[in-house]
């Protein structure tokens, strides 16, 4: 079955009538249509996409081998929802709790039948996207070769006093050079104190001799995602950053290890904290240790402390532990796996050693 015909036969176990889908990530592994207005709905017999006439043409084209009919809307989606609704005598309609607007919620339920109810599902299409098709792995490949690519093609011309929104720039560029349709997330580059910053975003700052530089970058390409970092130093690195920098590699390669189907995710992220732990740095562990990617930078699993997944073989994630002190610095180490048969397969093929300039 394709992803349509499985949502369509775990109506009748999950006690719907119907299931409407309105995240865009999900509509499009679902149909293939990647318009930024739609809703999905399944029923049992047949699925109906709704969208504008803006996207008239390309909808047609992208769902052709979906098996879905489209309705081209001449005024809010959900009004044609709910006539469809209404004919095919639906009572219990699932819809997506975490991804569906408050406004578009609330215009449905008052146009709905009186006995007709809106049940939340949440997390049903983003469980079935954590396994990985042959042909998604396919497109991953591609968009982490693009990004690494881009990496290696702009860390060769980096020179002191560079700033870092025009390193952030010139990545950017690189990437949408070599295919990808632009970045899969905002680039981190962040140098200094200021790469003990998890999140940090660019600014006019120039990358100075005796910092530290964290590189948090990834490419969307055939609508997929990577995510990699890697480390620079300007000058001649010293003790505490080498110490630091062995701890947190060791951590990722020893999380990297730890996967293999069947293993939990909670897991994973124990093995990267125990080797931070002796140490002595896990206090300055301050996010998980990593998350899955697709179709959107941060999916399900998330290879976190409390995470309950157990890895399957086709799951894409990031193994990415990092410390950060505040007013040092701070280093993360990232590369994007599969979970495999016999472990996982490491995608990323950028060296991670630290990256001297």
């Amino acid at each position: 079955m394709n992803p349509l015909q499985t949502v369509a036969a775990g109506l009748a176990p999950r006690k719907l009538d119907a299931m409407l889908i309105s995240a865009g990530p999900n509509v499009r592994y679902l149909t293939g249509f990647t318009g930024d207005n739609a809703a999905l709905l399944v029923l049992p017999g047949r699925s109906i996409l709704f969208t504008d006439p803006r996207f008239e043409i390309q909808s047609a084209q992208e769902t052709a081998m979906a098996g879905c009919r489209i309705r081209i809307s001449r005024g809010p989606l959900m009004l044609d929802v709910s006539s469809a609704v209404k004919r095919a005598g639906a009572r219990r309609i699932g819809y997506e709790p975490g991804r569906m607007l408050c406004e578009s919620y609330e215009f449905l339920k008052s146009k709905l039948p009186m006995r007709a109810s809106l049940e939340p599902a949440r997390g049903w299409i983003e469980q079935l996207r954590m396994v990985k098709s042959p042909e998604e792995l396919a497109r991953i490949r591609r968009s982490v070769a693009t990004n690494s690519e881009a990496f290696e093609q702009t860390v060769s011309r980096i020179r002191p006093g560079i700033r870092e929104s025009d390193l952030a720039a010139e990545l950017e560029y690189r990437m949408r050079r070599l295919g990808a349709e632009k970045p899969s997330f905002d680039t981190i580059v962040a140098g200094g104190a200021r790469s003990a910053l998890p999140h940090a975003q660019p600014t006019s700052a120039r990358i100075e001799n005796g910092q530290l530089v964290v590189v948090d970058m990834g490419a969307l390409q055939d609508g997929y995602c990577s995510d990699m970092t890697r480390m620079l130093f300007v000058g001649n690195p010293g003790p505490k950053v080498k110490r630091m920098y062995r701890a947190v590699l060791e951590a990722q390669l020893t999380a990297i290890d730890t996967v293999r189907p069947g293993v939990g995710t909670a897991r994973v992220d124990r093995a990267a904290r125990n080797v931070l732990k002796g140490y002595g740095l896990d206090g300055a562990f301050v996010h998980s240790t990593g998350h899955g990617l697709g179709l959107e930078i941060h999916e399900p699993p998330r290879i976190g402390k409390r995470d309950k997944t157990r890895l399957a073989v086709g799951m894409t994630i990031t193994i990415e532990p990092g410390v950060y002190l505040e007013g040092f610095g701070g280093i993360r180490i990232e590369d994007t796996v599969v979970v495999t048969e016999k472990g996982c397969e490491i995608l990323t093929p950028t060296p991670k050693e630290l990256h001297v300039i």
